[in-house]
């Protein structure tokens, strides 16, 4: 046997050990009249945080405390102890003179990894570390299975998406990101109530896939014995609420997408959608601005910021562009003087670009030269417009190139953030794009829509000028806190099973 597997047999056996070990302490204090799991409350009157940002007030003063036992120092009758609670850790310090002989005995028998709680007065060390002299200990909850730095620590990616709940106790850090995640979502929502928008619900199940082109999530509904569709975009909910006279509403919900799995992106994710009555592209790339902005503000305390090494200024106004010039800047093609689906062709060829066979249109082409040769080159952030018709059936045409839109996606370090409009409401128009994008699905796009009339029922009544924007929460929260993996703002991102691996 290779040294690492008698290595990784060890610590099974140490860890099965050290469990059996806990276990029997369990068992002792059930036996006492001691469980610690029969205990229901407790109240604690400070956190870690409070008494070392307000010592000077609480000094001598007593307090209580409760949170999981990160390192205990026994020296003979007195003894130091960490507790870590949501806002850190804190010192305190335990002896048998307070505690008596039993309880001393019994804090000694507790382990790391522990739930107690602490009351004695606040005190500063001879080093100066604030500390609680503790007068009175209690275990709350008795930790069955030993914290995995004892063996192997908790650095393992995978491992740490698995269990996020020790992740967030050996390496509480990890903790910010999601409270940072939260200041984010709490910032957009001010910003836009502050506006005038209201926040709305809409349909998870559908009974048709739409609002983007993304290839979705199949259930089943067993009363009505249909198929349904976890949704891929809240749009199209949305823009009904704008017909029905709301003209200012968001959604911050899930999406659900049946797609690949990497860095940047997760088969559940969460997304703001905005639509405004009376705006169109322009007012979408001012409040898209905004937003980011004053989120940056707020968790950075700037609008420059560094990510994954890399220099951001995310201070508005951010640089407009066209797609087709933006392939110009970059590759010195004028997609403006390819008029014909043949000639854009030969241009994919030369570029060395794979086309999909049912995408072979100039527009199609068009996006394809887009994602292959400029994505990646747009570092700080950039608003690209007018997207071609083809790949944008929910946008309304550019009134000058009809076979184009006013649409637009803003990049980042080489990412998408954002995807807006200045929204279709003619309903014909609606139709007729439906129409081209039903025979993609049934030509093999799976991410092509599906005919939606009840939509353009809607439209028929009339929907007035409108903006909408969807902005992706997850890779905003990434940007925001360095984040190089999705999987690093997601509390449980989606991971395949261990028995599958």
């Amino acid at each position: 046997m290779e040294e690492k597997e008698m290595q990784n047999q060890e610590t099974e056996l140490d860890l099965n050990q050290l469990m059996k070990v806990r276990r029997e302490k369990l068992a002792k204090l059930q036996a006492e009249g001691k469980d610690p799991f029969k205990i229901t409350t407790f109240n604690p009157t400070h956190t870690s945080g409070q008494i070392k940002e307000n010592y000077e007030q609480l000094e001598e003063k007593e307090v209580t405390i409760a949170g999981r036992m990160m390192a205990k120092r026994i020296m003979g009758k007195a003894s130091f102890c960490h507790i870590q609670d949501e806002e850190g850790k804190i010192q305190s310090y335990v002896s048998i003179n307070d505690l008596g002989e039993e309880s001393y005995k019994q804090f000694k028998e507790d382990d790391i990894g522990d739930i107690i709680g602490i009351t004695g007065f606040v005190f500063k060390t001879k080093t100066g570390e604030i500390s609680i002299h503790a007068k009175e200990v209690t275990l709350l909850s008795k930790s069955l299975r030993p914290l995995p730095e004892k063996f192997h620590g908790l650095k393992d990616t995978d491992l740490r998406y698995r269990q996020r709940y020790v992740d967030l106790i050996v390496n509480p850090e990890v903790k910010e990101v999601f409270k940072k995640r939260t200041q984010i979502i709490k910032e957009i929502r001010s910003i836009l109530d502050e506006k005038g928008y209201m926040e709305v619900e809409t349909p998870i199940l559908n009974t048709i896939s739409g609002g983007a082109s993304a290839r979705p999530f199949v259930t089943h509904h067993n009363t009505l014995d249909m198929d349904m569709y976890l949704r891929i975009a809240t749009e199209l909910h949305l823009k009904r609420l704008i017909v029905g006279g709301f003209d200012k509403v968001y959604e911050i919900g899930r999406n659900f997408r049946n797609e690949g799995m990497d860095i940047k992106h997760n088969p559940e994710y969460t997304c703001i959608e905005l639509y405004e009555a009376y705006t169109d592209l322009n007012g979408m790339m001012d409040i898209t601005e905004e937003l980011i902005a004053k989120c940056a503000k707020k968790v950075a305390g700037t609008t420059k910021l560094v990510y994954q090494g890399e220099e951001i200024d995310l201070t508005p106004p951010f640089k407009r562009i066209t797609m087709i010039d933006s392939i110009k800047e970059v590759t010195g093609i004028d997609f403006n003087k390819i008029t014909t689906d043949e000639e854009a062709q030969k241009i994919a060829k030369q570029l060395n670009i794979e086309l999909d066979p049912i995408k072979m249109t100039r527009g199609d082409i068009i996006a394809e030269v887009f994602d292959a040769k400029v994505e990646e080159t747009l570092r700080q952030p950039t608003f690209l417009y007018e997207y071609p018709i083809e790949n944008s059936p929910l946008a309304k045409k550019d009134p000058e190139k009809p076979n184009m839109t006013q649409r637009f996606e803003l990049f980042i370090a080489g990412r998408e953030y954002a995807n807006a409009f200045s929204e279709l409401n003619d309903p014909i128009d609606q139709y007729e794009r439906f129409k081209k994008q039903v025979e993609a699905r049934e030509a093999g796009d799976e991410e092509a829509s599906m005919m939606d009339e009840d939509f353009v029922t809607a439209l028929e009544y009339g929907m007035p000028p409108t903006g909408g924007m969807g902005m992706g929460i997850d890779r905003l929260v990434m940007l925001l806190t360095d984040a190089a993996s999705i999987r690093d703002v997601l509390l449980f991102p989606t991971m395949k099973p261990l028995n599958n691996a």
